[in-house]
């Protein structure tokens, strides 16, 4: 079964879910569409995707700079089986009763809030749970990072309490009129969103996040301090099980990665998905400490890839292109040359993370 999938906002994010679907072998991309020309449209049309017209844009807007257009968003909806929502921040709470009033299977990003959907996602840590679902939200960047390292150490040792220190990104590189510059703005709120959004995916973890935000564009880094209720004898338990998890990367010590920007260089060096992005969570197995009870690490995540891969997991949970979530994420990993993770040996193997 071959499905067909529209996205809604070619932007960041949109673009890289387009570039994913296409690499499908169970996913056809019925086109994209968007409220105005740019560079980033005239790259789809050169890659042959088919160009729709959003919002408040018109057809004689993308003529005007020599794109062709397919027709609007009614017309990509109707050539479509499910839409993934990839538009600006609250708009898509807007385009919400546009795909219910159709009747399309949707799929929103973590910029919306958790009530534009019927479940909040992550693939590790629910994929069942959105299986016929109509209305999907695959989480935040943040959020979803926290829930794959939940997915991992909830079943294996369990949590008690977990505390994060989220230090942000200020601005995708592209965002040149966003901040702060040469400065660190902490978040007053606590708990910051991201805790009580994970707790949408996995409504049983207790966890306070705090955040900050910094003045660069490459990823965020998670400080996090988790009390387990069973720890393991050694650390290295604890590091076989992130890398016998699928979407985790650790560096050893003698690979030299002291932070992001060599984080960075190695998703240049391998380029995934025709980009140079790094979809998993990066951590660092010098950086991952255990003390008594308490557990220590470090993770960096991309903010513009990490949901990439999510959101094809997304699709296939809701439409049952796979039997579980092991096997949608291992097809997924495997078309957009995610490396697999290292096995457990078999007396060790790892317990499916409770949905």
């Amino acid at each position: 079964m071959t499905v067909r999938v529209a996205v809604n906002g070619y932007g960041t994010i949109g673009k890289r879910v387009a570039d994913a679907v296409v690499r499908q072998p169970d996913m056809k991309l019925a086109g994209i569409a968007d409220i105005r020309p740019n560079f980033e449209i005239r790259t789809a049309r050169a890659k042959g995707y088919p160009v729709f017209v959003t919002g408040t844009g018109t057809p004689e807007q993308f003529r005007s700079e020599d794109l062709d257009v397919a027709g609007h968003l009614a017309d990509l909806i109707h050539a479509s089986d499910v839409i993934v929502d990839c538009s600006p921040e609250s708009i898509g709470k807007v385009n919400a009763k546009v795909y219910q009033d159709a009747g399309i299977p949707c799929i929103f990003q973590g910029g919306e809030k958790a009530d534009v959907a019927t479940i909040s996602f992550s693939a590790l840590a629910n994929f069942d749970a959105a299986r016929g679902k109509k209305q999907v939200r695959v989480v935040s960047c943040n959020t979803t990072a926290i829930c794959r390292a939940a997915s991992v150490l909830l079943p294996a040792f369990g949590v008690d309490h977990w505390e994060a220190t989220l230090i942000r990104r200020a601005a995708d590189p592209a965002e040149v009129a966003k901040g702060p510059i040469d400065g660190i703005l902490p978040s007053f709120k606590v708990p910051s969103h991201q805790g009580p959004d994970v707790q949408t995916v996995i409504p049983g973890l207790s966890i306070t996040t705090t955040a900050l935000s910094v003045s660069t564009t490459l990823m965020h880094v998670h400080s996090n301090q988790v009390r387990l209720s069973r720890p393991p004898a050694s650390i290295r338990e604890v590091i076989d099980r992130f890398r016998a998890s699928p979407r985790f990367h650790l560096f050893r010590e003698g690979d030299r990665v002291s932070g992001t920007p060599q984080v960075m260089e190695y998703g240049r060096d391998r380029v995934l998905n025709g980009r140079p992005d790094v979809p998993e969570n990066i951590l660092w197995e010098h950086g991952i400490h255990l003390v008594g009870a308490q557990l220590y690490f470090f993770q960096a995540i991309h903010q513009e890839s990490i949901v990439v891969p999510e959101t094809i997991d997304a699709i296939r949970a809701m439409l049952g292109l796979a039997p579980d979530a092991a096997s949608s994420i291992e097809m997924t990993d495997r078309s957009l040359g995610i490396p697999r993770p290292v096995a457990l040996a078999p007396a060790a193997a790892v317990p499916a993370a409770a949905a």
